[in-house]
């Protein structure tokens, strides 16, 4: 059985942050909900862009419900716990979707790329098959490698002290309370993180370098406007994403949490899956057009 040391121990302010982060979360699910429903409902959004962003929508829900309920739960209760196995899977299920997320994020910057700077053989290039391919083969690829995270965490030794100095089981401030050696963990996952970090940074840089130089050839304003908007939903969720993890894993830690490491980790883990289809539903001019028609449609029901 583990503990964790939790975001507040104050009461009140723990009530206020269970009622504030229970609207975020009743908002990821909704809003995520909303985004798949109208991609199948609507058969102009069956096209590729909106395949992989009702995915997107789809890994949110699990990403923000693995750390979120057990969270809103800990807000309430005197004694934040977590059983060793429920530890475990948390930590499994988290890597699992938040590498998921970012590897469709990448191919979404490849699908934008395709569709902006080859638009003639867009259809031949992302067909059904293919993006179904990429999506199962990314979610089977990260499910693997967090078997080798989790693993690697839980295959040492826990002695002392069970406090966990965080609100979910990450790997950090898992590792620090093992009595082993770490070396070998922080070297599995140390490799892992870089390796995922390269692979998508590198491209989406080249994607969107190729998208912008596209952009930049194209002579009239009105074309350019149109061609960026096809992808500045993305460039916004990409820019938030791979800034919420840069502050949480990619700075330096002390050997304890501070106030704003656990704040970084909020945002990255509960509030950026709420973000993602309230970017889409604002920027998108197809999805707010959608959202419009489903809105009359469910208004004549009423009436009628």
């Amino acid at each position: 059985m583990f503990e964790f040391s939790g975001l507040s121990d104050d009461k009140k302010l723990s009530k206020f942050l269970f009622i504030f982060f229970l609207l975020v979360y009743m908002m990821t699910i909704v809003g995520n909900l909303a985004i798949i429903a109208l991609v199948y409902a609507f058969s102009s959004l069956h096209t590729p862009m909106y395949f992989f962003l009702s995915s997107l929508s789809l890994v949110d829900i699990f990403y923000s419900s693995v750390i979120t309920p057990n969270m809103l739960i800990n807000f309430l209760s005197t004694k934040k716990s977590i059983s060793f196995v429920g530890c475990a899977l948390q930590l499994y299920l988290f890597c699992a979707f938040a590498s998921t997320e970012t590897l469709l994020l990448s191919t979404m910057s490849y699908d934008r790329y395709v569709a902006i700077c080859h638009p003639l053989h867009y259809a031949l290039i992302i067909t059904k098959k293919k993006c179904f391919c990429l999506v199962l083969y990314s979610s089977l690829i990260c499910f693997l490698q967090s078997i080798a995270h989790t693993s690697c965490v839980f295959s040492l030794p826990f002695c002392g002290s069970n406090l966990i100095d965080h609100f979910y089981c990450d790997i950090p401030p898992l590792l620090t309370l093992s009595c082993s050696s770490t070396f070998h963990c922080y070297l599995v996952t140390g490799t892992l993180v870089i390796a995922y970090g390269v692979y998508t940074f590198v491209s989406i840089f080249l994607s969107y370098t190729f998208i912008f130089l596209s952009i930049f050839k194209i002579k009239s304003t009105k074309g350019r406007q149109k061609a960026f908007s096809t992808c500045s939903s993305h460039i916004i969720t990409v820019s938030i994403f791979f800034t919420a993890v840069f502050f949480t894993y990619l700075h330096p830690h002390s050997g304890v949490l501070k106030i704003q490491d656990k704040v970084t980790s909020v945002f990255f883990t509960v509030v950026t899956p709420m973000l993602n289809p309230l970017i889409y539903s604002l920027r998108n001019q197809e999805v707010k057009k959608f959202l419009a028609q489903a809105k009359q449609k469910i208004m004549l029901r009423f009436i009628v």
